[in-house]
């Protein structure tokens, strides 16, 4: 049986992947394998600066991407822990089988 906290992280999970936009920005980084800031990925997609920033913002929450400061900038990369925790998240939901850890 899920915890309460692990049903609430995983509902977390599902909350941030429920917005196209984040799943499209979520690839695109997975995809380029390497930090980008908010300016590189605004030239990759049709999305506006703040709503960019918007997004990438709920992915950190819930530890998709992680954000890093440099400088005046903030560098997003994706949490390569969650390609491994997350499938074992569904499995935990699905089949029952022993909780991941968090992203």
């Amino acid at each position: 049986m899920l915890s309460d906290d692990d049903a609430r992280m995983y509902a977390g999970w599902f909350k941030a992947l429920a917005d196209p936009t984040r799943v499209r920005l979520l690839h695109l980084l997975a995809g380029e394998g390497r930090a980008m800031s908010v300016g590189e990925v605004v030239e990759r997609t049709e999305v506006g600066q703040s709503t960019v920033s918007h997004h990438l913002k709920i992915l950190a929450e819930v530890r998709f991407v992680l954000a890093e400061r440099q400088g005046t900038s903030t560098l997003y990369t994706v949490n390569r822990t969650c390609q491994s925790v997350f499938p074992r998240a569904m499995r935990a939901i699905l089949c029952g089988e022993a909780p991941a850890d968090g992203c």
